[in-house]
């Protein structure tokens, strides 16, 4: 199995030997507490003792009363283990703490989170130490080992082999992929494959991105070793997932919220067993978190008829099943932290006190107050502070392709029949001029954009894939404006017309993540998405469409570091261009 971090020193092990023989008290006792019991998957009434971040004791025992153990009756209430998100991307404007403090807040005590912007976007050493200084907070942070870099980089040995396995084997890394890479993998590609083999050595699961996939596909890649899919998009698809032997995560996120829809189907064709059914978010932007997180999907299981048990356990013990934590996470019983939440009654998942390691983040409704601080900039993660100058001769805009959106996330290639040498496209039709500019300004691809939005004159982000900038507007004055607006507050989004700021978002980690509490990022990506539609942007999440223009595991065409790129024919059409 994997090297895991001990938790807890000797010391502390006889220390909660202690608690349970009546030698030192516990910190809490929950009484006349009925709670979800996943050893027998049924709702048991008991008492429930924890010492400082553990519970130590489930039974019918009380412990003698003691001045330093805090009481609280739970008669009436139901309790579950905490929320477990098993497919976090906690950089969609919101950062790793503040997407936590506003997770925990609802509920979810434990998240599995992506690491590709640390592992592109920092040195190596930094982006491991990173990720064990974050495990310091009540929430619990495990992370993913990514294989590829979901686009294609000017720098194609950013991922090392020797970086890989050092990733793999951290005791907080706790899966390897999502693997977006397969079709490389099943056309030869024997580096990814050996870290596929390296992860289950390790004892850690690997899971795929196999949006679409067929039944020979999905076999090929489990005999290669992906034992959990996320992609599934209807009823038929997830139990084919299921059939096979695959763990399968149902999705209901802000650019596929297919969970409803799919459990309904699963119901119907008289799944009876959810004990391989996870559930997650899937990176939802900021706005969409609005209704909830794993507590709404709680709800929407209920509200199809899921089993009450089931529901909870799909976004606890399931998923602790599932990665080989559930010797700590996802259940209320001994030996496990002291993850839990307390609900007003079980139909109900959104919880009224929340325990998490021992703490209190939130008590009958109220948010507690926690010291969410951290240094970033320690840790490498800084504001953009390029000082280099973007001219009026770097838009530029000729050849005979474009690319055209067939909606946020997927883009096709569109012939040209416009004029592109002018300072301005014509206002009310839908091509805009599109830049990727690296960060660095050594380099730039330039072309045309058809379907983004009809009346945007100057629109700038550093939030994207690799980290580079995206430009795009109709009037080259405002496209430089909303970049320079972009730099002076280093880093973000930035919509300009007639060189006025309408609408912005800050972004000063890294040029992607937000410091501001996440309803705070809320309002402003709703801010910028009212601006967006008012100008003719249509999709419903243009902050995917900046994330996905550069990614590579997606059709049709993409801008990419090395210029815009043929996913299908896996061909560089147009090389990117030095400054």
């Amino acid at each position: 199995m994997a090297k895991r971090k001990n938790l807890w020193t000797k010391q502390q092990l006889r220390q909660h030997v202690q608690v349970v023989s009546g030698e030192l008290p516990p910190s809490i006792v929950f009484y006349n507490a009925t709670y979800l019991n996943n050893g027998i998957k049924k709702w048991v009434t008991s008492n429930i003792w924890v010492y400082e971040d553990r519970i130590v004791y489930v039974g019918d025992d009380l412990p003698e009363d003691h001045h330093s153990t805090e009481w609280i009756d739970c008669k009436g209430k139901c309790l579950v283990p905490g929320y477990i998100e098993p497919h976090a991307h906690p950089f969609q404007l919101y950062n790793p703490l503040t997407f936590a403090r506003y997770a925990s807040n609802r509920g979810t005590t434990t998240l599995m989170n992506d690491n590709m912007l640390f592992l592109l976007g920092l040195p190596h050493e930094k982006a491991l130490t990173l990720i064990g200084d974050l495990d310091q907070f009540p929430v619990s942070m495990f992370w993913w080992a990514r294989y590829d870099a979901q686009t294609k980089l000017l720098d194609e040995d950013a991922i090392t082999n020797k970086h890989m396995k050092e990733w793999l084997s951290h005791p907080l890394v706790i899966q390897g992929g999502e693997l977006t890479a397969w079709p490389d993998v099943l056309s030869g590609d024997d580096e990814i494959l050996e870290w596929m083999q390296e992860t289950r050595r390790l004892g850690k699961p690997v899971e795929g991105h196999l949006p679409g996939a067929s039944l020979s596909t999905l076999t090929k890649m489990g005999l290669l070793g992906v034992s959990c899919d996320h992609e599934a998009m209807t009823g038929e698809e997830a139990l084919r997932r299921l059939e096979m032997g695959m763990v399968t995560s149902l999705r209901y996120s802000s650019i596929r919220p297919d969970l409803p829809v799919i459990l309904e189907s699963l119901l119907e064709k008289g799944v009876t067993s959810f004990d391989r059914i996870l559930m997650n978010t899937d990176g939802s932007t900021p706005s969409f978190l609005e209704q909830g997180l794993t507590d709404k999907l709680i709800s929407i299981a209920l509200e199809a008829g899921v089993p009450t048990e089931d529901a909870y356990s799909m976004v606890s013990y399931n998923v602790a099943n599932h990665y080989g934590i559930a010797d700590t996470h996802g259940m209320i019983a001994p030996g496990r932290l002291a993850h839990i939440n307390i609900l007003e009654s079980s139909d109900k998942p959104l919880p009224l006190s929340v325990l998490a390691r021992g703490q209190w983040l939130k008590r009958d409704g109220e948010e507690i107050e926690q010291d969410w601080s951290f240094d970033w900039a320690d840790h490498g993660l800084t504001a953009v502070q390029e000082k280099w100058e973007l001219k009026p001769n770097d838009l530029t805009f000729s050849g005979p392709a474009g690319i055209e959106m067939i909606n946020a996330v997927i883009t096709k290639p569109y012939n040209l029949s416009i004029e592109t040498s002018g300072d301005e496209l014509p206002a009310g039709s839908d091509e805009s001029f599109i830049m990727l500019l690296n960060r660095e300004g050594e380099w730039r691809v330039n072309t045309i954009i058809k379907g983004f939005a009809t009346n945007v004159q100057g629109f700038a982000s550093s939030f994207s894939n690799t980290g580079d900038f995206i430009i795009i507007g109709k009037k080259k004055s405002d496209m430089i404006a909303a970049f320079n607006r972009v730099r002076q507050i280093g880093g973000g989004i930035a919509l300009v017309e007639d060189e006025e700021v309408i609408a912005e978002i800050q972004l000063p980690l890294m040029g992607k993540m937000s410091t501001l509490p996440l309803e705070d990022v809320m309002k402003a990506e709703k801010r910028i998405i009212t601006e967006l539609e008012e100008r003719g942007y249509s999709f419903g999440d243009p902050i995917y469409s900046l994330l996905f223009f550069s990614s590579t595991h997606l059709p049709f065409i993409r801008l990419t570091q090395q210029g815009i790129y043929d996913v299908k024919r896996k061909m560089v059409l147009f090389p990117s261009i030095m400054r």
